[in-house]
């Protein structure tokens, strides 16, 4: 859990690479750049290629993760004043949830929804400021942007990997996929790459290597190691990040409201981390299970399971 929460922490310092260091207004292009490069460089690296299935798969992987969530998200964050796409996006544990219930069979407990809730209104006391009507294009891709990620992450979970390949291959496959992708609609939509100076060199290398790489490959590492709640509890922490970082950096004013919302957040990060309440009950239960049927083994076994005892009679001398 702890290096797949360094994917959101790192996502969190997104938002003042954006403001402070690119060019405005470049949605597409920007997440172009962020996505191809560290798809081919995580595809060297790794020197696997899907097969089979896994073509389809990891295109549609990569249209949800990266391909659509990248420019939706680049998109609102450009157009919605106040943190409010940080907003939109803190409701994503509630996207999996029910996403989770209907392809994961993973039942959202009463627990999950109040946590949820709890979450977003965290991340809504820390980042909402006062701001004129909210652009209806802004909101829209904002609520697209964090359904895209949901479904992706959900799905992520539902299918795995193939065997012998690792999460380093499965992330270079999504982000090769999501960047060509967008590169024919950052073309057409934005025209010709802009003139870039040194800061937004460094700022697009930082986000394509360590910001979406790096961070990429544990997100989706936790997404096999934890379940399809636990990881997108650990969303949060990213507008959390990006308040932390414009105090620290920007110079941005961190209140007593603002303090409190990053508690609740973080507390409800914390909880969403927690099992179900039925983890224990469940494991006794199969604990008796299995003690049963070894017992009833040994019955018919007259004292050993037919599987122990072929494996004594194959080691007897002969």
């Amino acid at each position: 859990m702890g290096l797949t929460a360094l994917a959101p922490i790192s996502w969190g310092t997104t938002y003042a690479v954006t403001t402070e260091f690119l060019p405005a207004d470049r949605p597409l292009f920007t997440g172009l750049v962020r996505a191809l490069p560290a798809g081919l460089v995580l595809l060297a690296v790794a020197r696997k290629l899907p097969h089979g299935v896994w073509w389809w798969k990891a295109a549609v992987l990569g249209a949800l993760n990266i391909g659509a969530f990248f420019p939706l998200l680049f998109l609102s964050a450009y157009r919605l004043p106040g943190g409010m796409a940080a907003v939109v996006g803190s409701v994503g544990p509630l996207f999996v949830a029910g996403l989770a219930a209907v392809l994961l069979a993973e039942r959202p407990t009463v627990r999950t929804l109040l946590t949820g809730l709890a979450a977003a209104l965290g991340v809504s006391l820390v980042v909402l400021k006062a701001a004129g009507a909210l652009d209806v294009i802004g909101v829209t891709a904002a609520v697209a942007a964090t359904a895209s990620m949901s479904a992706g992450t959900v799905l992520t979970k539902r299918w795995g990997r193939p065997d012998g390949v690792g999460p380093l291959a499965l992330t270079g496959w999504q982000l090769t996929a999501g960047g060509l992708l967008i590169a024919p609609v950052a073309l057409l939509v934005e025209g010709e790459p802009p003139a870039l100076d040194g800061r937004a060199v460094g700022g697009y290398l930082y986000l394509a290597l360590a910001n979406t790489a790096v961070a990429y490959w544990l997100w989706f590492r936790g997404i096999g190691r934890l379940a399809a709640t636990q990881v997108t509890f650990l969303g949060p922490l990213s507008p959390l990040t990006a308040a932390v970082v414009g105090w620290a950096a920007l110079g941005e004013a961190l209140g007593p409201v603002q303090l409190a919302g990053m508690a609740l957040a973080f507390g409800a990060t914390v909880v969403g981390q927690l099992g179900p309440r039925t983890t224990v009950r469940t494991r006794v239960r199969t604990t008796v299970r299995k003690r049963a049927g070894r017992s009833s083994a040994v019955a018919r076994g007259h004292g050993t399971p037919r599987s122990e005892a072929e494996a004594i009679a194959s080691r007897r001398p002969v």
